[in-house]
């Protein structure tokens, strides 16, 4: 029997951990999708992941690395790993998921690890597994490799207009421009180009066999509140449903009306709320 509610998982787990990420295939898409290509093995590496339960049953999971993410979990799981989290320096960027477990970590370890850049309490979480009701864009495509350099200025202003830096200052860029050449090669990019321009952009961040997240929807200014939009991710949601997964979902800040409208044109309907704090 565990005598601690909370402990690192490994691989001889990983059945445990994969039921935990099924119960809510969403908050977890960014652990599963890891879990899968290369089993628990990875966490060596890239973080540690913690399980919450009493006695032999693991109830909830919690992945501290690039980013802490917790998913299914309690208010005793929350202050669980809160306790065990803030007696050691912040190693994550962002902490993101389910709203309610996002927020009380950052409550209870705001005083550890603050003051934090951005705090977003509540991002609709969306989903849709049937394409759009509206006709999809016919111009929006896969990005070819060899278009890698003419996304990747678009990549970077919907990153530094998204997140409130540029993805440029730390490396010079290398880092976020192999991101987006993965993504390209994995055929899991989407633009539209006037010319050699890119005007609208999208990618499927994270694939599982249950959902792929769609993250850096972007439309060039210069063609914002011309309609766009909606044919655009109704081509994106198209395919994706027909090639990569039984669902698409992806998270919008509640203060972004005029998204929130396009994705409901497309038929994405509310799955509850994420939260991110951002460092």
């Amino acid at each position: 029997m565990l005598t601690v509610p909370i402990r690192q998982l490994g691989e001889s787990e990983r059945a445990t951990v994969e039921r935990i990420l099924d119960q809510d295939p969403y908050a977890g898409a960014q652990i599963a999708e890891r879990v899968a290509a290369h089993g628990l093995n990875w966490w060596r590496s890239d973080g540690r992941i913690y399980g919450y339960g009493t006695g032999r049953r693991i109830e909830s999971l919690c992945w501290s690395g690039a980013h802490l993410v917790p998913v299914c979990t309690t208010p005793a799981a929350v202050a669980a790993y809160a306790d065990l989290l803030g007696a050691e320096p912040r190693i994550c960027s962002s902490i993101i998921g389910r709203a309610d477990a996002v927020l009380d970590l950052w409550e209870r370890l705001g005083g550890h690890w603050g003051p934090a850049r951005d705090v977003r309490p509540h991002q609709p979480l969306l989903v849709a597994d049937r394409e759009a009701p509206i006709a999809p864009d016919p111009e929006v495509r896969l990005v070819q490799p060899g278009e890698v350099d003419q996304l990747f200025p678009a990549a970077v202003a919907m990153y530094t207009e998204e997140v409130g830096v540029s993805p440029l200052v730390d490396d010079g860029g290398r880092g976020y421009k192999r991101r987006i050449s993965e993504l390209v090669r994995s055929k899991r990019a989407y633009a539209r180009f006037v010319g050699d321009r890119v005007v609208f952009k999208a990618e499927l961040a994270i694939v599982t066999r249950r959902t792929t997240q769609v993250q850096g929807v972007w439309v060039d200014p210069e063609f914002r509140g011309h309609g766009m939009a909606a044919g655009a991710m109704a081509a994106v949601l198209r395919d994706a449903l027909r090639r990569v997964a039984p669902t698409v979902s992806l998270y919008v800040n509640d203060y972004n009306a005029p998204a929130r409208r396009v994705y409901a044109r497309c038929g994405f309907v509310p799955n509850g709320s994420f939260a991110t704090v951002l460092f």
